[in-house]
């Protein structure tokens, strides 16, 4: 906004931060560490943003955890994999900087504060195409006690409610939850998971909820901790309304709290943190090609996501152009039906990857390999709907199936599925006719579809599309299921099918800024004052899902650039400008 004379309570600091997820906690941590004064404020009522849902994991090639595995990777095929996967959007700047700086990103919250991280199996979600691996570039937070928050331990997020069973979180480790599927069949799996359950159980008496958080939630409490140790106050329920410039520069923000409004001046600069646009209803129906075409969206992602840094940017001269394909990471989502009348969502991160389980357009035709990733289903989803109106998919098994794995929100055996069937949640039929007519499928279509899929999949054979023929495709099958852990026929009625439809995971369009986090201007120039991270700034990956954890790993490593920035300890780094990404955005 325009320059103006304030008469509401001044507070000053030296970096005032909008969002307390993993970006702007990072970049508070960083900036405090080095000197500064900073405070943090927060809309919601509680913090840790989309980091508190997510599953925690970063993808930091080279990361510490990765060399003392012994695990041989190579800075020459990391760049080849990011350029193949990043095509037209390859900005070479901001790359190198996240792949030399992300593991002494990591070292530095390792040896400074509450953050630890473990080591993971993932492969790639791309390990067949140049330069991309089996193993080794992903890494995951180390499980928190968050009775190490004390009293702010009530204000962390909790986490996503659909995906935990009576509030218990499963680790993002598929070791972790082998067990709960191995449950029925293995001892050492059910004493396992009935040490877990009794765990839990007594914490819900004596805290109401789980203390020991897994994933994402590890992630936003151990960043929460590491602030708060730091003495970074961290106010919640606080939106900021506007920023506040003063000739031409951005010198803080007047935000409202519980005791009313307040003007908070920041010396160094104001840094947008509010987690990207995913509830942006206006934005994201222009960015969205599903919903242009009049579709169906629903999100997981906190419903506090609603453009707020885009918006403050573009108030005093920033852009948020919608240039990737994939304007966010794309998550197929189920809605889970509630007692109230509204809904759940429920992200499909492990159903579409075990063997037996298939999904189908209205059609009842398979239109692509349901074992790739997420975002690589959601993308196929829109493509394959791109003359329907709705754009949807549904995924198919057989009653053996279902009791094995699960369906979405609907529980592996001896968990009971009648509630499901009434409540609308899953299509039921005795045979493959009537679960169409029940699920409003093509019939005929999805008898051929079965037929055809079966004739391979008694060899363990996908000759259509391909299933397990990566290593990620295999990553989260069953490893019990020989010859191929992705494939396996499906058999004898009942059979079930769940509709899903395209979610997200938040946005991978933003705002422009430098490798530094300066927010760019309509010509390329920065604005004096402003600062960028997580998912307001345009991700490094350009609209594109190359592995496990790629949205938090560069989250974490540019707020810890951003924030040394800000201390002026990276002279240089704002010299790194991507030029060709300036002049389009100039053009």
């Amino acid at each position: 906004m325009s320059q103006q004379t304030v008469s509401a309570p001044v507070t000053e600091c030296d970096v005032l931060v909008i969002g307390a997820g993993a970006g702007g906690l990072s970049t508070a941590i960083s900036a405090r560490h080095h000197g500064l004064d900073v405070v943090v404020v927060e809309k919601a009522p509680v913090f840790g943003g989309t980091t508190a849902f997510s599953g925690g994991v970063l993808w930091i090639p080279g990361s510490p955890q990765a060399r003392k595995a012994g695990i041989q990777d190579s800075r020459e095929a990391v760049m080849r994999y990011m350029r193949a996967e990043t095509g037209a959007f390859f900005d070479r700047p901001a790359v190198e900087a996240f792949v030399d700086r992300g593991p002494e990103m990591v070292e530095f919250f390792d040896r400074e504060t509450e953050l630890k991280f473990i080591p993971t199996l993932y492969p790639d979600y791309h390990p067949d195409v140049d330069g991309g691996v089996d193993i080794g570039r992903s890494i995951l937070a180390a499980p928190f006690d968050i009775r190490g928050l004390g009293q702010d331990m009530a204000r962390l997020r909790p986490p996503l409610a659909t995906i935990t069973f009576i509030g218990m979180m499963f680790n993002s480790s598929n070791a972790d939850l082998k067990h709960f599927f191995n449950a029925t069949k293995s001892l050492k799996s059910a004493i396992y998971v009935g040490k877990r359950l009794l765990t839990h159980i007594k914490e819900l008496v004596l805290y109401r909820r789980g203390v020991l958080v897994t994933s994402g939630n590890a992630l936003a409490a151990r960043l929460a901790k590491s602030a708060l140790d730091l003495k970074i106050p961290i106010h919640t329920s606080t939106p900021a309304r506007e920023l506040l410039v003063e000739d031409g520069r951005v010198v803080g923000a007047r935000v409202a709290g519980p005791d009313g409004e307040r003007v908070i001046r920041a010396r160094k600069g104001v840094v947008l943190a509010a987690g990207g646009f995913a509830h942006d209803l206006e934005r994201i129906q222009r960015a969205y090609p599903h919903l242009r075409r009049g579709g169906e969206h629903f999100s997981p992602v906190p419903t506090d996501n609603t453009g707020d840094g885009s918006r403050m940017a573009e108030q005093v001269g920033g852009t948020v152009p919608i240039r990737f394909a994939s304007a966010a990471a794309w998550m197929p989502t189920s809605k889970v039906p509630r007692k109230d009348g509204t809904f759940g969502a429920f992200p499909h991160l492990l159903d579409r990857y075990k063997p037996g389980i298939i999904g189908v357009l209205r059609n009842g035709k398979r239109f692509t390999n349901e074992s790739n990733s997420y975002h690589d289903v959601g993308a196929a989803m829109i493509e394959a709907c791109k003359n329907d109106r709705e754009t949807a998919m549904w995924l198919i098994c057989d009653q053996a199936t279902i009791s094995k794995y699960g369906l979405g929100y609907a529980k592996p055996a001896p968990m009971p599925l009648g509630g499901f069937v009434r409540n609308g949640y899953l299509n039921k039929g005795r045979t493959l006719a009537e679960l169409a007519q029940n699920a409003g499928l093509d019939a005929a279509g999805l008898e051929a579809t079965v037929r055809q899929y079966n004739e391979g999949a008694v060899r363990g054979e996908d000759p259509e599309f391909g299933r397990g023929r990566t290593s990620f495709n295999r990553y989260l099958a069953d490893p019990e299921q020989k010859p191929n852990p992705c494939v396996a026929p499906i058999g004898d009625g009942p059979y079930y099918a769940l509709k899903l439809l395209v979610g997200d995971l938040g946005s991978f369009d933003g705002i422009t800024t430098d490798v530094a986090g300066r927010v760019l201007g309509a010509q390329g120039g920065p604005i004096p004052g402003l600062f960028a991270v997580g998912n307001d700034r345009a991700s490094v990956m350009g609209g594109n899902y190359p592995g496990a954890g790629i949205t938090l790993g560069p989250i974490l490593t540019f707020g810890y650039l951003t924030g040394r920035f800000m201390a002026g300890l990276e002279p240089g780094l704002e010299t790194a400008v991507n030029q060709e990404e300036a002049h389009a955005v100039a053009a």
